[in-house]
């Protein structure tokens, strides 16, 4: 998975009722041919990273078409969600 593209907006809670910061990242990433997550134009990664204090996590994430902007029905594995993790946290404290 290589990342070759995102952008990164943080969320607005106007109820004030979620604690912390919310973010919202838009990851565009090129798989391996192989994968059954490969797509020529690219795949797609909404993820919500939330920091609250020491506890920084992707709080969800789905996968989607990026030439159609569908939604994929798959998962990332397991070393896949944690360097999606990393990235987004890479990316805020920059």
């Amino acid at each position: 998975m290589e990342v070759i593209e995102y952008s990164v907006v943080e969320m607005n809670d106007p109820t004030g009722i979620l604690e912390g910061k919310r973010y919202e990242f838009r990851i565009y990433v090129k798989f391996d041919e192989e994968d059954e997550l490969y797509t020529e134009e690219g795949t797609g990664i909404r993820a919500i990273y939330v920091m609250n204090g020491a506890n920084e996590k992707i709080a969800s994430y789905h996968l989607f078409d990026r030439s159609t902007e569908s939604r994929l029905e798959f998962a990332l594995d397991e070393e896949e969600e944690v360097a999606l993790a990393e990235f987004c946290k890479d990316q805020l404290t920059d």
